[in-house]
């Protein structure tokens, strides 16, 4: 090890990282597959004439297979993407056919901005696009979700896990449904599959998005879960080549869905979410004390296990996060609307005037995140908060 690498790891073990719904660390079983596949399986996986092409493609099918199996689903049924927002978009606009009388979309008030932005370009090709409100606690108001299902229906899509403060959905009533009208469910599952069990047939999903990253493998590839069923009616978005059975084309990295099959094949039991909950819990108890009138977003609900949206009444939350750099990684809200100046759009549909949006961060313990580290982040949140300012009019 140079002596830059060496005062790199020294460095880097100082900080702390508490931003793990934005990505998390590769498995490191994840990871060794990875970096083996890389020298490996070099070739292009879809060429069929050669052993070397022959050996990066099975790579490839094991790789589908594990994912599969994560899901309570068939290979087959699997499609390699870039990532949840390509496999969201797929979702979305590949169902859009203008010969259909079902015309109307209907999605979560708190969806991702991968479900959003298509469902937005939708709306701009005629469809009807109706948002489901949400409670005060973060969850979909299932009620009317219901109500706004009818025959007149072509989608639901509805996230499984919130990104931002973490609150599982009622998808099974979404899917209940769509049942009875008639209609297609698109699950995004980003937040979910690191740590919730999945059967995508159980839970009555038509398609569902994964992204690798959120779960301990690599950024660059995800899934979509396409219902064998569902299959001849999603139509590809982009063109230029028959891979993933004409829906998806392109080279497949093979590198990065080898260490996606294994993260998948690595995901924790129910005793180490336990032990994931509970480091949560302590720092959630830390941070309210540290701060009177704070609370958590979603409190009430069921959560991701290491999912914390803290709102720190009169305080600026931008402040709160650069006073903890470069100690202490946590973020104001999703990655992909960092440095932003919107109120959150999540926050907001829980019923956030635009100053408490101001005021609130996003925490997320990580699988991995150690005892000693959330005491730390407790220390460092001490001195930070005590140097923060406050919001004018605010005692």
């Amino acid at each position: 090890m140079t002596t830059a690498s060496a005062a790199f790891r020294q460095k880097e073990a100082k900080l702390i990282y508490l931003d793990h719904q934005a990505s998390t660390p590769m498995h490191p079983r994840a990871a060794a597959a990875m970096r083996a596949s890389v020298e490996e399986n070099f070739a292009n996986p879809h060429a069929s004439e050669h052993a070397f092409g022959w050996g990066a493609g099975d790579a490839v099918e094991q790789a589908r297979d594990s994912v599969s199996e994560a899901l309570g689903a068939d290979p087959d049924e699997i499609v390699f993407t870039s990532g949840a927002t390509e496999a969201d978009n797929i979702a979305l606009l590949g169902l859009g056919d203008p010969s259909t009388h079902r015309r109307r979309i209907v999605i979560g008030a708190i969806e991702h901005k991968a479900v959003i932005g298509p469902a937005r370009e939708l709306a701009r090709r005629g469809y009807e696009v109706a948002k489901v409100g949400v409670t005060r606690g973060g969850v979909v108001d299932a009620e009317e979700l219901e109500r706004l299902v009818n025959e007149d229906t072509l989608l639901v899509s509805l996230m499984l896990v919130n990104n931002e403060i973490g609150t599982v959905q009622p998808v099974q009533r979404a899917a209940a449904a769509c049942a009875r009208e008639g209609a297609l469910l698109h699950v995004d599952a980003a937040q979910a599959l690191g740590w919730m069990p999945i059967d995508a047939v159980a839970l009555g999903a038509d398609l569902m998005s994964l992204s690798a990253h959120k779960m301990g493998g690599p950024k660059g590839v995800g899934a979509l879960f396409v219902r064998r069923e569902v299959r001849q009616r999603l139509q590809p978005i982009m063109h230029g080549g028959e891979q993933e059975d004409g829906l998806r084309p392109g080279t497949l990295p093979t590198p990065l869905c080898v260490a996606f099959g294994v993260a998948c094949e690595e995901l924790p039991d129910e005793n180490e979410i336990a032990a994931w909950r509970e480091r949560s819990r302590r720092l959630e108890a830390g941070l309210l004390t540290l701060w009177p009138g704070a609370w958590i977003n979603g409190a009430d609900a069921p959560r991701h296990p290491g999912a914390s949206s803290v709102t720190f009444p009169g305080l600026y939350a931008d402040q709160l996060v650069a006073q903890l750099q470069p100690h202490v990684a946590v973020a104001r809200g999703s990655a992909c609307t960092s440095g932003t100046p919107e109120p959150s759009h999540v926050l907001r549909a829980i019923g956030l005037a635009p100053d408490l949006c101001n005021a609130t961060i996003r925490v997320s313990v990580g699988r991995f995140t150690q005892d000693r580290e959330i005491e730390q982040a407790l220390s460092a949140f001490a001195t930070a908060l005590s140097r923060a300012i406050r919001q004018p009019g605010i005692a």
